[in-house]
């Protein structure tokens, strides 16, 4: 009798399963955009005016990619059989349906549909991804002054906060899994009485409340790096900035979506005009192994996420990302989307600057170094949902210390571009000449980057350089027929190139290694300087 029951309820859920993973997930990219042209000429309709701001002040061009997924279509893909509309994404004109395999092909026959991309790799030869949680279990430390003091000093980011340089008029968005308590714990109460506690929204259950989700306290510890004050005792590395509070993981299962959630995390974000995001999540495998990404798929540009990463960079954010938790694993090396060659992927040390076990490695797969620095990730003080200080383990918080770190560099040097700001913060680093797949560049020295990014750039009028940053030449916008002069100088004052005359307004610097450098315009009536950086 035992025996029967115990195989009805195997058989049932067996069925349960079967029932569960019968449902696909899959991104759905639709064939075009309203009203495209007439937006982009008109961007405060799309767009607020601190992101047009913010665009402006490093060229970056309003494009396609700004303009609103067609709500028409939304409508129509929900009232389509079987299909459940999870999450859309303006940057590549898509939507995250939910469905069984044949329901959303069917959504092929629809006129708006371009193609289907589903997670399981088996039905289109794409992979899939996961989460892997970021932080390891906390103990309770002594409540005393100078708590966060190793964490802060490591990286020299005192010398900033004496120059009151503390990340006032910087916005952050902090993309994460809960934020228990954040709007009543006596940690926060300077942020809320500085209003800068500015927004946020849950975007996995779809409603503005991100407080009222309380099975996670992730994102409140991760937020306490940067934002915690508790006078005397603690205080986090960017003080006196912004911050916005996006939901974006659901800790009650793994599954494709939660990438979809976090590009429209990072949508909102860019419209906003955030000049930051700092997440502490990444993704592997799933709860379905059919959606498991593979080692060589964290090539910087196959997953959702790292693909919606790199666009966030291309707008101008500066992402920074921790490089995951599986150091110790069979895994090993970073997580999507974390290889991401347009974010500042963040590892961890302990609290004498030693590789930490269990962070991510880079590896050759990566199209650029990984990581690109490190922080504090090892007994990292942090400010739990009580109000306690504890100590947790994990790059989820030396991230976040690191982007707390970047908003102060960038209240110091406000009209820096994202490229200018992180390749700053690397040329600073410890082992900037020697980068290794555990450590990347090293530990940064935030005094050294401000001063890097301070040497005086005398700019002209009627000369401009393109692309910047470059890989190969430098083209000069001048006027044609009159011959250049020019040198090439390091930031160590160095010429690494020679006195050399344009007949044609191009120079080759592909023989430079990475970094910033100089570029000096001789003329009988002037010097002129201007930065570049070099790929």
């Amino acid at each position: 009798m035992f025996s029967n029951l115990r195989l009805s309820i195997c058989i049932l859920c067996m069925a349960h399963c079967c029932l569960v993973f019968a449902q696909q997930e899959a991104w759905v990219y639709l064939t075009d955009k309203q009203n495209v042209a007439q937006s982009i000429s008109n961007p405060i309709t799309i767009l607020t005016q601190k992101a047009i701001d913010r665009k402006n002040a490093q060229g970056i061009a309003i494009d396609s990619r700004d303009v609103p997924v067609n709500e028409n279509y939304i409508t129509q893909l929900k009232a389509q059989t079987g299909i459940q509309v999870m999450a859309k994404s303006k940057w590549f004109n898509a939507v995250h349906v939910r469905g069984s395999e044949v329901d959303i092909n069917a959504l092929l026959a629809l006129s708006f549909v371009d193609s289907i991309d589903f997670a399981n790799d088996g039905l289109n030869s794409r992979p899939a991804l996961v989460q892997d949680n970021f932080s390891i279990e906390n103990t309770l430390v002594d409540f005393n002054y100078g708590d966060a003091q190793n964490q802060v000093e490591m990286l020299n980011l005192d010398c900033l906060h004496e120059s009151d340089y503390t990340g006032e008029g910087i916005t952050i968005a902090v993309l994460d899994s809960g934020f228990t308590n954040v709007n009543t714990m006596s940690s926060f109460q300077r942020l809320r009485d500085n209003n800068d506690l500015l927004d946020g929204y849950d975007f996995v259950d779809r409603n503005a409340d991100v407080y009222n989700f309380t099975g996670s306290n992730h994102g409140t510890k991760v937020l306490s790096t940067m934002a915690g004050y508790i006078e005397n005792q603690y205080v986090g590395t960017a003080p006196d900035a912004s911050y916005y509070l996006f939901r974006t993981e659901d800790v009650s299962s793994e599954n494709p979506v939660e990438e979809s959630y976090w590009v429209e995390a990072a949508e909102r974000a860019d419209s906003l005009g955030v000049d930051i995001i700092n997440t502490s999540l990444g993704y592997t495998v799933y709860d379905n192994s059919a959606y498991d990404y593979s080692i060589s798929e964290m090539d910087g540009n196959t997953t959702y996420i790292t693909r919606g990463a790199n666009i966030a960079g291309e707008k101008g954010i500066i992402v920074v990302v921790s490089a995951g938790n599986s150091g110790a694993s069979t895994w090993q090396i970073v997580e999507a989307p974390a290889d991401a060659p347009n974010v500042l992927t963040v590892g961890a040390v302990d609290s004498s600057g030693d590789y930490a076990s269990f962070s991510s490695q880079g590896s050759a797969i990566q199209p650029t170094q990984k990581p690109d620095v490190v922080a504090k990730g090892s007994a990292t003080a942090v400010i739990d949902e009580n109000d306690t200080i504890v100590t947790n383990n994990g790059t989820s918080f030396s991230s976040p210390i690191i982007a707390g770190s970047i908003a102060c560099l960038l209240q110091a040097q406000p009209f820096s571009t994202v490229d200018e700001i992180s390749q700053a913060v690397r040329m600073s680093s410890s082992q900037y000449e020697f980068p290794d797949y555990f450590l990347g560049y090293g530990i940064p020295d935030f005094c050294n980057a401000l001063t890097l990014l301070s040497v005086p750039e005398i700019d002209s009028q009627d000369i401009r350089i393109h692309p910047n940053p470059v890989s190969s030449t430098l083209h000069l916008n001048a006027s044609e027929g009159s011959p250049i002069l020019v040198s090439v100088t390091d930031t160590l004052g160095k010429r690494v190139v020679e006195d050399e005359t344009l007949y044609n307004n191009q120079l080759d610097v592909s023989q430079l290694k990475s970094g910033l450098y100089f570029l000096n315009i001789h003329s009988s009536e002037s010097h002129k300087i201007i930065k570049f950086i070099k790929n």
